[in-house]
């Protein structure tokens, strides 16, 4: 025999003795034997998952009313009567578009002054800028426009006085500055 086919038997033998070897029979019998009875245990049940109730939606249908994050009205009694009864609402009057919006939700985003008039930019909300003056009228509660400065819009609101009356409510719309 020559030397290079005795060197590949003596080394085919050696692998063989090293896979025999480490292959180690009952090296991981321990392992295998909590497998075989982790198998034979009957197998568990998954809870099936809870059952929701459907969202159900609200939907808040009293906007004309007061905000209830507003100070409440407070009116004195007593006084003159007769005053109170000269204040109402022109029922008569044609409505302008800005009183279809509460007044909360409308906006100052600028004055301009044009022909000696000084003009308040509001905006309703709802992507839209409309020009009003003095004499126009914004708001649900029949608040009229009293006077426009370079920084507020000053309103007068008409609102019921909870009785048989009515009384007028100051408010204004002021500029907001970018900080």
């Amino acid at each position: 025999m020559n030397k290079v086919a005795s060197n590949k038997i003596l080394l085919i033998v050696g692998l063989s003795l090293m896979i025999l070897g480490c292959s180690g029979a009952n090296e991981h019998g321990d392992l295998q034997a909590f497998m075989d009875a982790a198998r034979s245990r009957p197998q568990g049940e998954i809870e099936p998952l809870p059952t929701f109730s459907m969202y159900e939606s609200f939907k808040y249908s009293v906007m004309a009313f007061r905000s209830p994050f507003e100070k409440p009205l407070t009116v004195t009694v007593g006084g003159d009567q007769k005053g109170k009864l000269a204040v109402k609402p022109d029922e008569n009057r044609e409505k302008e578009y800005l009183e279809g919006f509460n007044l909360m939700s409308l906006t100052l985003v600028g004055t301009f002054k044009k022909d000696g008039t000084i003009w308040s930019l509001i905006n309703d909300g709802e992507g839209s800028v409309h020009r009003v003056t003095v004499g126009n009228y914004v708001g649900k509660n029949h608040g009229k426009i009293t006077a426009v400065t370079a920084s507020q819009t000053d309103v007068i609101e008409i609102v019921p006085d909870g009785k048989t009356g009515w009384v007028e409510r100051p408010r204004a719309l002021a500029l907001k500055e970018n900080n």
